[in-house]
């Protein structure tokens, strides 16, 4: 405080040399507030005239006043901040004066937001009525910038000053940032009076339209200022607010599901004990359940919307850490509705946040999520999206660690304890990148390294071992890559930036360098450990940062044949993936037509056909980078193919690589005819290859062998993907002769690929495997195997390839595989509805009608539930669900007699779930064609048997009003909205004016 007394004495000695400036002098405390309460009062307006005192504190035009003397606390603020009164009590006093005056409780809790920020303003009655949200905060920044304006007349020397304290103001001059018990304590009491707030308004207020979007409009607003104070405050307030909400909506998914079960318990008893009154008392409690959770989750639909998705990404970094915290806290809270990938996605970008701090947050957040054994098979998709692994994780809290931190990480590197030196072992990368600026002159000694690695052991000498060689090796390749591509590995830094000519030449010496020495090098490091595949995948890493032009420039070719005869050796004796694709790799930089030693590397010749064709899995694995079509291995691999079907005796595992490599192969026809002017001889020769390969799968998948079987499939659904209608877009209708649409009969056996591959219990298909028991990680990478081939089939019906209705059979199963398949169905219901909203429908209600005798009235609520809120936007969908649902309902006749219901009525119980989505105009047109379909006797029947028709009946003829329902004390009461039909523009205004701010400043 004393610089900020300083600056201020020095700024008030220069304003009172200057006239103009004498009125600023005289309002001092608005340039430079201080915590003492100004005393200079308010004009008042006859509209502040007009407004009585509210109850509980005192007030003055409609706003709350300071004792002055320091008596008491009389404001939200101050109550708040002291802490002194219990939290419950204060909430009381507020609701109490809520219900006897709304607004002025309301414009106490403005100004308890806008105090807390730590403006000095205050919100008045008349300004809460006639202005808007925008205005009303503008009106607000107005207290910290007002100076501003003024100052900008003044010498440069003032203005020097004045930024001075501005910068001390900026760094802690709020509440939220202020040093001290005080206001440590302020924070948690703060945090707490929303939270209470919230659980103590959870019956009646917060469903009143009013008071909810009062707040969540102002807040929405506040954490779009540019006022970093505003910004902060609103961001927790709101985000503590969410978390609120979050635990009322999971109090009423927990009270929905008891109430249906005491119905259906209800409706199970025997006709004489059964009572009706009793099933209609609970369903129109559930009604009102599912009201009440519609409504919360369009409040935490617009908090998250309207300030999360703008507060993640803000500048500030302690905004950014709120919000990660608080939707880990709804993650592990709520996590049926908020653990999921739509949720999950934004903890898994801000892992690679700048600071530490928010990084931090993240790994606290999917720390309580992958401890937690019931959360964490639903973080499959997402680990492996974002590569989630313990070393991973680690890499993180390692740049999260500070240098003091680091200093006793580093004893742990070099550990005699075995098992911590190979943990942080696989942080090589992020190492060297630490220590670059050190240390560079010890991590570019290559000559050193290549010697400890090349030299033989002489007798008496100590010498590496292999996990010392491997480490050495390991690190070696990753200052070799530091050097030559001059920027930190991935996740390190804010991305790639220009380099200065001084770093750039530095990077032209480096990798001069390192090509000079490793040219003749690594041929015998290759030589020396080909038979170790870790070793030798590091060591192929070498060659793509050479400058290859110094092969020919000092004439050095007898070192590239030597290092090419040292790959082929490598391919020869290696069949693993990472060594195959390191060597495909390093042949194809070699390869590249703009060095002149192109010529000289020939990765296959006549002789080597035969060998290749061999051993499958090295020809896979190159045709994958490389053009081979000249060889015909798409012929090769097709006879193969075919003599294996007709004689039914293929190795599964040489039947996998051959349909792998001629898929390549077509792919490669593909990329020709593309790129150049085809003939229609080249299309049809294409179409031709594409169509015997297509039937070639297709006999594949009915295949003895499991992995051929799933191997067919994919490639198929590859195929039918790339060969579709999509093909001809974009200017290419000459290629519409390679367009495929699948028969019926293809279709039909995708579909039943998948109801038998997919749709399987856990336990049976560990009883299908070989082995007598199937590990944990076996059992998930089955699922993940899974989860693809659901998701190509399902692709296939989004691009309209397959059939929309072939969904109804993927649909129904939504329910009972919701954990492992629950993602990928919900994303394909909601892409086809946004194809083809009638279809949709019509696909849904399919999937319903053959589920009808199998308990389906949670599938039915779940699917009503992907409608979402906007009615008008699927009201001809929803309309065409019940039409068809009624049709089914009534199609059968029951053969005992007009007197007994239909076979199907019971699916009107069913239908009912999808009600509350009809807009109301069109609950009277249902209602109507429903009563086509029923005699006269029908609509006076009251018997249990008809009790679906009674329901569905009840649920169209209700809610044909605005009214809401509440829960108080277990009992159901409707209560009209609560608008302000006068005096102030409705709040919902406000809230849109906010999100539009919002989305114009990004």
């Amino acid at each position: 405080m004393c610089m900020l007394e300083d600056a201020k004495k020095q700024a008030l000695e220069l304003i009172c040399k200057h006239e103009c400036f004498h009125s600023l002098f005289l309002t001092e405390h608005l340039a430079f507030p201080s915590p003492q309460t100004s005393n200079k009062k308010p004009r008042k307006t006859p509209a502040d005239k007009a407004v009585g005192p509210a109850r509980g504190r005192g007030k003055a035009n409609g706003v709350a006043q300071h004792n002055g003397d320091g008596g008491d606390p009389v404001t939200l603020f101050e109550v708040v901040k002291l802490g002194k009164s219990a939290m419950q009590s204060v909430v009381d006093e507020w609701i109490e004066s809520y219900k006897q005056d709304r607004d002025l409780a309301l414009l106490d809790l403005i100004n308890f937001f806008i105090q807390c920020s730590g403006c000095k303003g205050t919100v008045r009655i008349e300004m809460f009525r006639n202005m808007q949200n925008a205005e009303i905060i503008r009106k607000m920044t107005e207290e910290f910038d007002e100076v501003t304006a003024c100052l900008c007349h003044i010498q440069v020397k003032i203005m020097l000053i004045f930024i001075r304290w501005e910068k001390h103001n900026d760094s802690g001059d709020y509440p939220l940032t202020m040093p001290g018990p005080l206001w440590k304590k302020f924070r948690y009491n703060f945090c707490e009076f929303i939270s209470v707030l919230i659980r103590q308004c959870q019956y009646s207020i917060i469903y009143d339209e009013y008071m909810m979007d009062t707040v969540i409009s102002l807040l929405t607003g506040l954490s779009d200022s540019q006022v970093r104070a505003f910004r902060h405050t609103s961001t927790l307030a709101a985000m503590k607010l969410m978390t609120a909400l979050v635990n009322v909506a999971l109090n009423l998914s927990i009270h929905q599901d008891n109430t249906q079960r005491q119905y259906e318990a209800e409706r199970n008893k025997i006709a004489g004990k059964r009572a009706n009154e009793k099933l209609e008392l609970l369903l129109q409690k559930r009604k009102e359940l599912q009201e009440n959770q519609d409504e919360i989750e369009n409040m935490m639909n617009s908090i998250f919307k309207g300030i999360f998705v703008h507060r993640y990404r803000d500048a500030i970094a302690e905004i950014r850490a709120i919000c990660i915290e608080e939707i880990g806290v709804w993650m592990k809270m709520y996590s049926d509705a908020f653990l999921n990938d739509s949720y999950l996605k934004y903890v898994g970008w801000t892992l690679h946040d700048r600071q530490g701090e928010v990084r931090l947050k993240c790994l606290k957040a999917l720390q309580n999520l992958y401890t937690n054994r019931e959360l964490f098979p639903k973080l499959e998709l997402f680990t492996n999206r974002f590569k989630v692994t313990p070393a991973r994780t680690k890499n993180m809290i390692y740049d999260a660690l500070s240098n003091e931190d680091c200093e006793n990480v580093y004893h742990l590197v070099y550990s005699a304890h075995r098992p911590v030196a190979v943990a942080l072992h696989e942080h090589a990368a992020y190492l060297v990148d630490s220590l670059w600026e050190s240390s560079q002159e010890l991590l570019k000694d290559w000559e050193c390294m290549a010697e400890l690695l090349l030299e033989e052991p002489v007798q008496g000498e100590e010498v590496l071992s292999d996990r010392q060689e491997s480490a050495l090796i390991e690190l070696m390749v990753c200052t070799i890559r530091q050097a030559a591509e001059a920027h930190p590995p991935v996740g390190r830094g804010t991305g790639k930036r220009v380099l200065t000519a001084k770093e750039r030449k530095t990077q032209i010496d480096d990798k001069n360098k390192l090509t000079e020495h490793y040219i003749m090098a690594l041929p015998m490091l290759l030589s020396k450990y080909q038979a170790d595949s870790e070793k030798v995948a590091n060591l192929l890493q070498i060659p793509q940062f050479f400058d290859l032009d110094v092969y020919s420039a000092g004439r050095m070719e007898k070192h590239l044949d030597a290092l090419l005869k040292q790959i082929r050796l490598v391919v020869e004796k290696h069949i693993e993936a990472d060594v195959l694709e390191a060597c495909s790799k390093t042949y194809s930089i070699l390869c590249s037509e703009e060095y002149t030693i192109m010529n000289r590397v020939d990765i296959a010749d006549d002789d080597d056909i035969y060998n290749v064709l061999s051993t499958l899995k090295r020809l896979t694995a190159f045709h994958n980078a490389h053009d081979l079509t000249r060889w015909d291995l798409f012929g090769s691999c097709y006879r193969l193919l075919k003599a294996g079907i007709e004689q039914g005796s293929m190795p599964e595992q040489i039947a996998v690589q051959a349909l792998q490599c001629s898929h390549y192969s077509i792919l490669w026809q593909l990329v020709k005819i593309t790129e150049g002017a085809p003939s229609k001889d080249d299309l049809m020769a294409l179409r031709r290859v594409v169509k015997s390969f297509l039937a070639v799968c297709q006999q594949c998948l009915s295949n003895v062998n499991t992995p051929v079987k799933e191997q067919a499939f994919m490639l198929l659904c590859d195929l039918l993907m790339i060969f579709s209608h999509q093909l001809v877009s974009g200017g290419r209708e000459g290629l519409q002769p390679l367009v495929f649409n699948p028969d019926s009969t293809l279709q039909n056996e995708l579909l039943n690929f998948v109801l038998d591959h997919v749709f399987i219990d856990q336990d049976d298909e560990s009883q299908s495997m070989e082995g007598d028991e199937e590990d944990e990680a076996n059992k998930i990478e089955a699922l993940h195997k899974r989860r693809n081939l659901l998701a190509a089939f399902c692709k296939l019906i989004i691009y309209d390839i397959v059939d929309m209705p072939a969904a109804a059979d993927i649909f129904k199963h939504y329910m009972k595989y919701y954990n492992d398949y629950g993602d990928i169905i919900k994303e394909t219901l909601s892409k086809t509805r946004q194809t083809d909203k009638i279809l949709c429908a019509k696909t849904l209600i399919l999937s319903l009608q053959q589920l009808f005798n199998d308990g389906i009235k949670e599938l039915a609520r779940r699917f009503a539930l992907t409608f979402g809120l906007d009615q008008i936007k699927t009201r001809e969908a929803v309309a065409t669900l019940h039409k068809d649902g009624i049709e089914f309902a009534f199609k059968y006749q029951n053969p005992r007699g007009a007197e007994f219901p239909p076979l199907n009525l019971a699916f009107l119980e069913v239908l009912s779930e999808f009600s509350s989505k009809l807009i109301r105009q069109d609950k009277k047109t249902v209602h109507s064609y429903l009563e086509k379909f029923m005699s006269e006797s029908m609509s006076e029947r009251r018997e249990d048997v008809w009790l679906p028709l009674i329901s569905y009946r009840n649920s169209l003829l209700t809610g044909g009003d605005e009214d809401h329902m509440s829960v108080t004390s277990g009992s159901s009461s409707k209560t009209g909205s609560v608008r302000s039909k006068k005096g102030r523009p409705p709040v919902h205004k406000k809230r849109i004016e906010g999100e539009q701010t919002a989305q114009g400043r990004g």
